[in-house]
């Protein structure tokens, strides 16, 4: 978070949860920030302690995408202006001692054409 910050983003909302119905799984967005010019930024944060299993920006699948890109729409529905948007992964990947070496930052990794 402070990453991203410090690159100009400001923070709007954190963990952003939004319920599908009884029977379907929640989505939720993990950051929502606005960019400098205006784009509103929703971030997926994922974390992995090591590449054994793969790197953390695979686990973003096209089911996850398509939660998050609900989520997000359903967030836009609250605003009176649609603002230019865009979908950022943030991957974390390896010791945790030595954070900002192991940060990848992924702008615009997906767009809403995926839900």
């Amino acid at each position: 978070m402070r990453h991203l910050q410090a690159q100009g983003l400001t923070l709007v909302e954190r963990n952003y949860r939004v319920a599908r119905g009884p029977h379907a799984r929640a989505a939720e967005v993990d950051l929502i920030l606005r960019d400098a010019d205006g784009t509103l930024v929703f971030v997926e944060v994922r974390s992995r302690g090591t590449s054994h299993h793969g790197a953390a920006t695979e686990t973003v699948t096209r089911r996850k995408q398509q939660r998050i890109v609900w989520a997000a729409r359903h967030y836009l529905m609250q605003l009176a202006s649609e603002p230019p948007c865009r979908f950022d992964v943030v991957a974390l990947q390896g010791d945790k001692e030595d954070k900002e070496d192991r940060l990848e930052w992924l702008q615009g990794a997906f767009d809403a054409s995926t839900g």
